[in-house]
């Protein structure tokens, strides 16, 4: 037999179960480029009614009338990612890039699917493509892999790549300009409905409701990387904060199993 307040802890503990997993992840990735950090969003799953009844009137055409509610528990609604900006490393590496401000970096994986990411270190695979640390290809604003072939364009060293604020990569090469693809930034107008596919990529889960933008307040910047925007502190207080209701609606479960367990043993008849 479970009791009404049993029910809402069970349920209570549950939803810190799941909390303490998703705070757990934000602390593992603290040092992952690009990262974004979840949160969930708790909805109230159903309120009891609850019912006073006029004793004084005739069992038979007793009534009763709604004299309030109760709720019976609240459950995990959503996992949100917040995009707000994380801080810059810099790195010196020409190759690595860092958006400040709005919008991904748009890729192309080694199956072919669409993913956006926040994380460009980058780098030049063997077909003197530019890709990330997964193999994946960066794309640029004709949705096209990015090829720096260091041999064609004479170049001694990738110091002699340029890349402007909005993407544009040229080659500087012994005061000779030459000017490569445009690097693709994509935005989307509802980010609540990105789907985290690790490693710090994200793919909309409807691009009939939330199409593909292109982004417009932002600036690259060269030699530098996006750090997590996960701040530790916050994640270990909230980690605490998680143990001490858990063990709250413990205790209470324990309390209401014990009263339970007695007012079963006092209603026993004694033979």
């Amino acid at each position: 037999m479970i009791t009404p307040g049993m029910y809402s802890a069970a349920k209570g503990m549950l939803g810190y179960i799941e909390q303490n997993d998703v705070i757990a992840n934000n602390i593992a990735n603290v040092n992952t480029t690009g990262f974004k950090k979840s949160s969930l969003i708790f909805k109230n799953l159903y309120n009891n009614m609850i019912e006073q009844t006029d004793r004084m009137q005739n069992p038979k055409h007793r009534q009763s009338e709604i004299v309030g509610e109760i709720s019976m528990g609240a459950g995990v609604q959503q996992l949100v990612h917040e995009f707000s900006q994380g801080n810059l490393l810099k790195t010196d590496n020409p190759l690595d890039l860092a958006i400040q401000g709005d919008g991904f970096f748009k890729l192309q994986t080694p199956t072919g699917e669409i993913a956006y990411t926040r994380n460009g270190s980058f780098m030049i695979n063997n077909k003197h493509q530019l890709v990330n640390e997964e193999g994946d290809l960066v794309l640029d604003t004709l949705d096209k892999p990015i090829v720096i072939n260091l041999n064609e364009l004479q170049m001694r060293s990738f110091k002699d790549i340029n890349i402007t604020d909005n993407g544009q990569i040229e080659i500087n090469h012994e005061g000779n300009k030459q000017v490569l693809q445009t690097i693709a930034i994509r935005d989307f107008q509802d980010k609540e409905f990105m789907q985290w596919n690790g490693h710090s990529k994200f793919i909309p889960q409807d691009l009939t409701y939330n199409p593909e933008l292109k982004a417009e307040k932002f600036s690259i910047q060269q030699g530098s990387i996006e750090t997590s925007n996960t701040n530790l502190v916050n994640e270990m207080i909230g980690m605490i904060n998680v143990s001490r209701g858990y063990e709250t609606l413990s205790k209470f479960m324990k309390e209401q199993s014990s009263m339970l367990s007695t007012a079963i043993n006092v209603g026993k008849p004694k033979f």
